[in-house]
């Protein structure tokens, strides 16, 4: 792995909770009506590729979402990273589930004594995540629903 992931907290259990709870924040900074979408949305930018967003799963307290770019204007493209995160809404913080590379951390380590592995894991995942997250936010991106993205396709071919 690259070195960004080499980097290792004294207190690696606080640092991951300070890590998603800016992880937080900072995806309500890339797509402020987050909360607002009921299903998939695209975040739109000129110089970059779209951003894909789909709601897997909404909860009283959580959503569970996947969050990827599209490098190819046909949505059954690939899509990378392909990252599942999972909102905590009353504690403001998220948590990546998994990603395209990696498995969910439930199957990857599956002995709980081995809460260092586990928390190393995380730590990996949501690391990831926040340098993802901070790339993204260097580019103006703009989602849309997804009813409101093909509205949007068409005006485009119309221009």
């Amino acid at each position: 792995m690259g070195e960004i992931y080499n980097v290792r907290p004294v207190n690696k259990s606080l640092c991951l909770q300070q890590l998603c709870e800016n992880n937080y924040r900072k995806l309500l900074l890339l797509i402020p009506n987050l909360l607002e979408f009921k299903r998939n949305a695209t975040g739109f930018c000129v110089t970059k590729p779209n951003l894909h967003l789909r709601i897997i799963e909404r909860a009283p307290y959580t959503i569970t979402l996947e969050l990827s770019h599209q490098f190819n204007r046909k949505l059954s493209a690939f899509l990378e990273p392909a990252v599942i995160i999972r909102l905590y809404l009353d504690a403001r913080l998220i948590e990546v589930l998994r990603d395209h590379e990696r498995t969910h951390v439930n199957q990857a380590i599956t002995d709980p004594g081995l809460s260092k592995e586990i928390m190393d894991y995380k730590w990996t995942l949501n690391y990831f995540l926040d340098k993802w997250l901070n790339h993204c936010l260097r580019s103006d991106y703009d989602f849309i629903a997804e009813s409101e993205t093909i509205d949007k396709i068409y005006l485009d071919l119309e221009a």
